[in-house]
């Protein structure tokens, strides 16, 4: 008897982003018909048990434009709608199994500003994508100099356990009426 993966979906005007979650998945596969059939299978867990899933989207994609990426913890899938428009619903029929749930980080609504909440997935490198498990996958991450005191990775090897631990240290309640910048001068 097989069973079914965790399945987090979004749409976007133009895409619908599935995400199947199995961690360590063992031979997956995934086929994408272009009348909008998804299936997938594969072995993983404590035991190698058999998931499987097949699930009617709402309407046609386009197979040739969409990806999908084998992770290490996941099977991220970006499918290109055939038309562009929102769907109503995520299956042809009927309610949605107890494991498709809707992935909140993706979502965005029908009225947003889909150009700001669009997130661009259309050119990631998708053959680097389960690679991302230490700060080395994050070295392509450019502009974190300028965004509020953010340091780069590069900076971060440099600084000392001492001082990552008193930046996060809460700054206590004031007692008095001394100003801020006093306390500051006097704790040092």
């Amino acid at each position: 008897m097989s069973r079914h993966p965790e399945v987090k979906w979004a749409e976007r005007e133009d895409k619908v982003f599935l995400t199947v979650m199995l961690p360590d998945a063992k031979n997956p596969k995934v086929n994408l018909g272009p009348e909008g059939t998804f299936t997938f299978s594969a072995t993983g867990g404590a035991g190698d048990l058999e998931y499987e899933l097949k699930l009617d989207l709402c309407d046609k994609v386009n197979v040739e434009e969409s990806k999908i990426n084998y992770g290490l913890r996941s099977i991220f899938c970006v499918l290109v709608k055939e038309q562009k428009k929102w769907w109503n619903k995520l299956l042809k029929e009927g309610k949605p199994p107890h494991y498709v749930k809707v992935d909140w980080d993706k979502w965005a609504d029908e009225d947003d500003d889909t150009s700001a909440a669009e997130p661009d997935l259309g050119g990631m490198d998708f053959s680097k994508f389960g690679d991302m498990g230490g700060m080395g996958g994050m070295g392509g991450m450019g502009g974190m100099e300028g965004m509020g005191g953010m340091e780069g990775p590069e900076e971060f090897e440099d600084d000392s356990d001492d001082d990552e631990l008193e930046a996060s240290k809460p700054e206590a309640a004031k007692t008095d009426d001394k100003p801020a910048a006093a306390e500051k001068t006097e704790a040092a």
